[in-house]
């Protein structure tokens, strides 16, 4: 759960562009035993998780943490955390979406082939949509010696498939549309060639 929660941390704060939530991360709880069905000996002895996900907001002055030994009883900050749920916006929902499924990729999935996203900037605003753009061009160029890496990105914002065309590493997309019969046509097309 650490080394998914340091890449959500990461993830969220090369990507959010927003002031107000300083990272995410997810929560576990095992549920307490007394909840457990007599079933079997074998079920009571597995665990449940619940899950949930946190936005943290740093108030006060983090540049001075106490440490070890210092006389400081109290810090100058602290790390307010509340539930995400019902608490933040479509955009803030959708942008910790697709952060904590491309962590879940890293973690489990050593040299995963293919990262798939289906219209990923949808409530995003722009300047999310743009830091969501940089964030994935680093991934590519992370994995850029990976052989059989590739992202799929479906989406409808030809804005952003600018804005990830713009680094070196995206070289070519595909247009589909319907043609006269009504048939879908799937064309290559370089990344430099012009979208509309």
């Amino acid at each position: 759960m650490a080394d998914l929660n340091k890449i959500i941390r990461e993830l969220w704060r090369k990507t959010y562009r927003g002031n107000d939530i300083d990272y995410i991360e997810i929560c576990s709880e095992a549920e307490a035993a007394g909840s457990l069905t007599a079933v079997s000996n074998a079920s009571r002895a597995r665990r449940t998780y619940n899950y949930r996900v946190v936005m943290v907001k740093t108030i006060g002055s983090s540049a001075v943490v106490p440490t070890v030994g210092s006389r400081s009883k109290r810090p100058d900050y602290f790390e307010a955390r509340l539930d995400m749920r019902g608490r933040c916006s479509a955009g803030q929902k959708v942008l910790a979406s697709l952060i904590i499924r491309l962590a879940l990729a890293e973690v489990f999935c050593l040299h995963c082939g293919v990262l798939a996203l289906d219209e990923p900037t949808t409530n995003l605003d722009r300047d999310n949509i743009c830091s969501l753009a940089e964030a994935l061009v680093e991934i590519i160029k992370d994995r850029k010696e990976q052989k059989n890496f590739q992202l799929v990105v479906i989406t409808h914002d030809e804005e952003f498939v600018e804005l990830l065309g713009r680094s070196d590493f995206v070289e070519n997309f595909y247009r589909i549309s319907r043609n006269a019969q009504g048939l879908s046509e799937i064309r290559p097309k370089p990344m430099g060639e012009h979208l509309y």
